[in-house]
């Protein structure tokens, strides 16, 4: 496999960055990830990580070096994170529940399957054309598929930022599975949360992602994102992937899995939370870094004791 990838986040005008993102792949498989922590409850950036880990490790668990069942790895993958963000609040006595956000790609065999909770959002683009976004789980979607609200209001309707449906909720998560798509050189699939696609008409994501490289493309494009919004800005993020399919290009920005060693994984998927991070989002300062490292710890001893999900229907 050839791809270029890059991520970037901004915290904009918030005190806390809830944003995660990032990606890992083997010589066959690839997952890019990207999660927006609800600031609406405590805690969003510790459920985006956990989610980010969870589905992490599962992938480094299961891609040997492909995931055998990928529509299946997906659904399971974000239960078992919605799973892991209650036992976070169990073990903690927390008040409620951190919530978070998700979407996710998984890439193998030329093709990609994705699935997401809530409103970050996935972009399949080609030749400056998106093929496909997702559509997000919130009021304001839904009263414009029913026609009670008109499509031009997505940016000012009160309801624009109300989800049903993310990971942490009291009832569990509704994981919507993509199609299998068929990639083709120079395809580009695009991770962002609402902070980036709530300020950047499509038309816009799609010109710049074709005219530059998404190294030069996705750097201007949160700038962007940032200075529409001033100083209330949300934090933006966004995570881009450019196929190349396996033609052989001397390009040095060009990942080739092809030199990796049989068995081994890149990842770039950390839970990086500071304990004075997590001070800054909650009235009482009840973590710190060796607690909030334990959590962690946890979480991928869990996952290693089992090398399969038991959903709950």
């Amino acid at each position: 496999m050839r791809f270029s990838v890059y991520q970037e986040s901004h915290i904009g005008g918030r005190k806390v960055n809830q944003d995660r993102m990032g990606y890992s792949f083997t010589r066959d498989a690839i997952l890019l990830l990207l999660a927006d922590g609800m600031g609406g409850h405590i805690m969003g950036e510790m459920a985006a990580a956990i989610a980010m880990q969870t589905i992490g490790s599962l992938f480094q668990q299961q891609a040997h070096p492909l995931v055998g069942r990928p529509e299946r790895f997906l659904e399971d993958s974000f239960l078992a994170a919605h799973q892991e963000i209650h036992r976070y609040r169990n073990i903690n006595n927390l008040p409620e529940t951190p919530r978070t956000t998700i979407v996710a790609c998984l890439i193998q065999n030329g093709y990609a399957y994705w699935a997401h909770c809530g409103d970050s959002r996935l972009y399949w683009m080609r030749q400056g054309q998106i093929l496909l976004r997702t559509k997000d789980h919130s009021r304001l979607e839904t009263l414009i598929a029913q026609g009670k609200v008109d499509p031009a209001e997505r940016h000012t309707h009160p309801d624009r930022n109300k989800l049903f449906n993310c990971l942490g909720a009291p009832n569990s998560p509704i994981v919507e599975l993509s199609r299998r798509a068929a990639l083709q050189p120079g395809d580009i699939i695009l991770l962002c949360s609402d902070g980036f696609w709530s300020m950047l008409p499509d038309h816009m994501l799609a010109q710049r992602l074709h005219e530059h490289t998404i190294v030069r493309a996705i750097p201007e494009l949160i700038r962007s994102a940032v200075n529409i919004a001033g100083k209330h800005s949300d934090n933006t993020t966004a995570l881009a992937m450019m196929w190349e399919g396996d033609d052989h290009l001397d390009d040095s920005s060009v990942i080739s899995t092809n030199t990796l060693p049989i068995g081994s994984i890149t990842t770039t998927i950390q839970a990086p939370i500071d304990a004075d991070v997590i001070a800054e989002s909650v009235e009482q300062d009840i973590f710190n870094d060796a607690e909030i490292e334990k959590a962690i710890a946890e979480i991928r001893n869990a996952i290693h004791k089992s090398s399969r999900i038991t959903t709950k229907n």
